[in-house]
């Protein structure tokens, strides 16, 4: 598989294939949970990032290591905390008596894979240093852009529970993220199945790099070329558009989140085998790209619902309303 993996060489069988086995790769460390594998390596092919919010102990941090391994690519981890520095995550610039010039030492962020455990745990300003990062590909500092690796991921996780002591992420933070998503708990089948899987040894240490060389770039350029149709990019415009003027909405979607569904929906094609996007790939990925963006008016969350939940109501409520185009 040295020449590479492309729609026009090898076919779109060979870059489904090839998607399926980081799937079926990442499956045997996080069990029955093909559904979020799968959204995870679509951010991933579509250049974005992932926040994961769900309650401890159900694989956030394993889904992040499983994917960075499975796809060849290199792993950090930062643990937030309220006594984080930004230049722990960015990098600093060191003095060298020797050769008598500060010479910079690069920071926890330069890898393929970051792990952002518990990002809500670290101060505004420490969460703000992922900002150039997340968006740029770089890291500037005192003046000098250095850039990141290609491709360059971001998955941060937080707790819906036990929020006392911690930061909520501002508008602007939750806006770099694609997508949100929860693992959730496994079911009886799969939970058993990794009590028996990972009561002798943990999966992960002989997880391996299922891509040839570069093949996760050569996906990546391949879902950037995949095809929208010009009523496809109208039913995007018209579901974000819809959010923004939604009674129980007082922030809705930014430009930045059309751009990022559209993305996101041509990487899920990808993984499914076309070249082309589908409405129903856009529908699949609506609550997930769009929830965590939006800001309710108070009158419309119920404090039994919970406000990720009002706000993934809301996107379907959307999504139900927008005719859905022909062709």
């Amino acid at each position: 598989m040295t020449d590479g993996i492309t729609l026009d060489s090898r076919g779109a069988e060979a870059v489904r294939d090839a998607a399926e086995r980081v799937v079926t790769a990442v499956a045997t460390v996080i069990d029955g949970k093909d559904g979020v594998i799968r959204s995870a390596l679509a951010v991933m092919l579509a250049g974005g990032h992932l926040l994961i919010e769900d309650v401890p102990g159900v694989g956030k941090t394993m889904l992040a290591k499983a994917l960075a391994r499975a796809t060849g690519g290199t792993i950090s981890r930062i643990q937030f905390t309220p006594d984080l520095l930004p230049s722990d995550v960015t990098g600093a610039s060191v003095f060298d008596q020797s050769a008598s010039r500060f010479e910079f030492k690069p920071g926890a962020v330069f890898a393929n894979v970051v792990i952002g455990d518990e990002i809500n745990r670290a101060s505004p300003k420490t969460q703000a240093a992922l900002l150039e990062c997340m968006e740029e590909g770089q890291v500037t500092v005192d003046g000098a852009s250095w850039p990141l690796p290609d491709p360059f991921l971001v998955v941060a996780t937080q707790n819906p529970v036990d929020m006392e002591g911690t930061y909520v992420l501002p508008e602007a933070q939750r806006d770099r993220f694609m997508a949100r998503i929860s693992m959730g708990y496994p079911d009886e089948d799969a939970e058993r199945e990794m009590l028996r899987s990972h009561g002798r040894v943990d999966p992960i240490e002989r997880l391996e790099s299922v891509l040839p060389a570069g093949g996760l770039a050569d996906l990546a350029a391949q879902a950037r070329d995949v095809y929208v149709s010009p009523a496809v990019e109208t039913y995007v415009l018209r579901i974000v558009g819809a959010t923004r003027n939604h009674s129980e909405v007082r922030l809705g979607a930014s430009p930045r989140a059309s751009l990022q569904l559209l993305r996101a929906a041509k990487a899920t094609a990808l993984i499914d085998g076309r070249d082309f996007v589908l409405p129903d790939d856009v529908d699949a990925l609506a609550v997930d790209v769009l929830a965590h963006r939006l800001v309710l008016r108070r009158t419309g969350v119920d404090v039994r619902e919970g406000q990720a939940a009002a706000a993934a109501r809301v996107v379907r409520q959307v999504v139900a309303a927008t005719p859905v185009p022909l062709q």
